[in-house]
């Protein structure tokens, strides 16, 4: 799994470029919109959550800049799930020359996309990071944990993404389903809302979500200083790392078919 990542890092990295510039290219403002896109979708967010339904997290402060920060830590970790699993269905579909023509390593177009992802999460954490030191000063030092909280997330990510990109090929509804099951992961996880405010029931269900702890745990190490848990993360990374070999098995034993398919 990772040695098809280390074997083709050039390949990789070429495409990943590739893919960044080309979303833009043709646009007046360019890459610009990789900081606009996630500010004004914040600035929409913490006006109808934070005034129009005045949700307030326990930790924080009562202030809009207070809900936009952590309004925001959330949401660039979700962001990163959803760009690479609204694209996994028809990666493979919208590379079809490279299935029939030549040989390619199918397997790291997941990787590809996961790494344009991680591009726009590192445009949205400088925005964050400028607005927190604006109006809170210097964040806290647990900031430098971020890539561990980061691991488990991208490994959960990348077997997820080489489940739907195999399964996209055999059954073209996928997209769709996808798509509307993202949406609504966005309002049925902890990100406009915190875990406190819900009854005990769905509490208790929505934190068997496997994306609840890279949520909460992104907010506790960017913005109010808590360690990550030694023993609950060592859980979360052998599951998530359970996952991505999961379905990097099950891409590969699928990919035999693709080229009839398409």
């Amino acid at each position: 799994m990772l040695g098809g990542l280390w074997r083709h890092r050039g390949l990789v990295a070429t495409l990943a470029r590739r893919e960044v510039i080309g979303r833009y290219r043709g646009s007046v403002l360019g890459i610009l919109w990789s900081l606009f896109h996630p500010m004004l979708m914040l600035a929409v967010y913490t006006f109808v959550f934070s005034v129009v339904f005045r949700a307030r997290w326990d930790a924080g402060g009562d202030s809009k800049a207070d809900f936009a920060l952590v309004l925001f830590a959330g949401l660039m970790v979700f962001n990163v799930f959803a760009e690479c699993v609204n694209r996994a269905p028809g990666l493979v579909l919208s590379n079809i020359n490279y299935v029939k023509k030549v040989v390619f390593p199918l397997e790291i177009l997941p990787w590809v996309t996961l790494i344009a992802a991680l591009f726009h999460l590192a445009v949205s954490l400088l925005v964050w990071l400028v607005f927190h030191c604006v109006l809170l000063g210097a964040p806290k030092a647990t900031m430098l944990l971020l890539p561990a909280v980061l691991l488990p997330l991208v490994l959960l990510t990348l077997g997820v993404s080489w489940l739907l990109a195999s399964l996209g090929v055999y059954l073209r509804d996928v997209s769709q389903i996808v798509g509307i099951v993202t949406t609504a992961l966005m309002f049925l996880l902890p990100i406009f809302y915190p875990l406190s405010s819900l009854p005990e029931p769905y509490l208790t269900i929505l934190s068997w979500n496997p994306l609840t702890p890279s949520i909460e745990q992104a907010r506790d190490v960017l913005l109010w200083g808590r360690a990550l848990d030694p023993a609950s993360y060592a859980l979360q990374l052998v599951a998530a790392a359970l996952v991505a070999w999961l379905g990097f098995a099950w891409f590969q034993k699928t990919r035999k078919g693709f080229a009839d398919v398409i």
